[in-house]
């Protein structure tokens, strides 16, 4: 059994969180920021998972995807000291932490772009932007000193106590320079978690040729806000099959929000949000929980240089500060959390629909030994009804 077969994960944005600038900063944005989701643990343990994903915490520019130094805090969040701080505590707590490496690419200021490292450069010699980013240089994934480098850090924060790493825009790396760096971290860390994050593409491929452990599924997001939005469960009926077939090869990191996604409950509304979190933990995978989401947040994305802030809000010093309105939903992802939990079998199970039409969708989720029986109807009223062969259900009208 490994982390992924019983993870329900956290994934916080730390810069965000915490109410780190991220635009025009200077020393005197520097503080120890980290420690403040100390105050947030337990509210996680509570909730009901048991591993927390960290956006970039490394030392970097702006938004924390333009490192300048992987080996370092970013300080506007602390210095190693609070890292290491925030390790106990989540390990006390029976926490697991995966860590978020940007490894595709690097800001265009990082020491290696003009030391002479491993970056793209065009055949003047001038180093290649990310996908038309001037700011961001690519890393060249086939010079060998590109293994060595990521392999480093990742061995490095393992060391420190993490359980893995989030590989941020993997589909834009090669596969085979993911198996040669899992492959040699795993010789020492044979137990380290990766996570590809995929939008479209060979979901499979890049579990099995980059020897990784579970992808980032955005078709299933897609098809659950999508038919939501649209009362249209044919969608979700096409992205069930497809997920259906993903699932029998690898694990599938599921998830209706994240911090580059509009919030659910602002795409679907509060009923329409609950169904989503109801579809997210009766179905197979790793299900994700993007900090709010279960707070019922509200937050789209913009336009121009502050195009991602209202997706990565900051959270109150505790959670006693939260606002009393999204209790309600707090309430129901404790209880769908509490039933995913009694029934793990859930993360390697079966999905098939049994009945659909556009406000309506039946589905039996099942591993050889168990079932599970899921009804929502979005017409005339929003409803839904699980039933698992133990006995257990539920029954919701939102």
């Amino acid at each position: 059994m490994t982390l992924l077969d019983h993870a329900v994960i956290w994934h916080v944005y730390p810069l965000g969180a915490t109410g780190a600038p991220t635009r025009d900063w200077g020393e005197e944005a520097h503080a120890h920021r980290l420690p403040r989701l100390i105050d947030w643990l337990d509210y996680v343990v509570e909730l009901g998972c048991d591993t927390l994903l960290l956006a970039p915490i490394f030392d970097s520019v702006s938004h924390g995807y333009d490192t300048l130094d992987h080996y370092r805090i970013d300080p506007r969040l602390g210095d190693e000291a609070d890292f290491d701080r925030l390790i106990a505590e989540c390990r006390s707590r029976g926490i697991s932490v995966l860590l978020d490496g940007v490894f595709n690419h690097v800001a265009a200021t990082h020491p290696m772009v003009a030391g002479g490292g491993p970056v793209k450069r065009d055949g003047d010699g001038n180093p290649v932007g990310w996908e038309g980013h001037g700011d961001l240089v690519e890393l060249d994934h086939s010079d060998p000193r590109t293994v060595d480098f990521v392999a480093e850090i990742m061995e490095y924060w393992l060391a420190r106590g993490i359980a893995g790493w989030r590989l941020d825009v993997a589909y834009a790396v090669p596969t085979d320079f993911w198996a040669q760096v899992t492959d040699r971290v795993r010789a020492t860390y044979p137990d380290a978690v990766f996570l590809g994050e995929i939008i479209h593409g060979d979901y499979l491929g890049l579990i099995h040729d980059g020897h990784l452990d579970t992808v980032t599924q955005y078709e299933l997001w897609k098809g659950i806000w999508s038919a939501i939005q649209n009362v249209n469960f044919w969608e979700l009926d096409h992205a069930l099959g497809r997920h259906n077939e993903f699932v029998q090869g690898g694990f599938m990191q599921t998830f209706v929000g994240n911090h580059d996604t509009d919030r659910i409950a602002s795409v679907v509304g509060d009923a329409g949000a609950a169904v989503a979190a109801m579809l997210l933990f009766t179905l197979p995978g790793v299900p994700s929980i993007y900090y709010g989401d279960e707070q019922a947040f509200r937050g789209e994305k913009g336009e121009g240089f502050s195009t991602d802030d209202d997706l990565r809000p900051t959270l109150p010093d505790t959670p006693a500060g939260l606002a009393p309105e999204g209790e309600w939903m707090h309430a129901l992802y404790r209880q769908l959390i509490g039933m995913r939990r009694r029934h793990p079998w859930l993360t390697r199970a079966r999905v098939e629909v049994t009945d659909k039409q556009n406000e309506h969708i039946s589905y039996t989720v099942t591993d050889g030994e168990h079932r599970c029986e899921v009804t929502v109807t979005l017409q005339p009223e929003v409803t839904a009804q699980i039933r698992f062969d133990d006995g257990e259900d539920a029954t919701f009208t939102w």
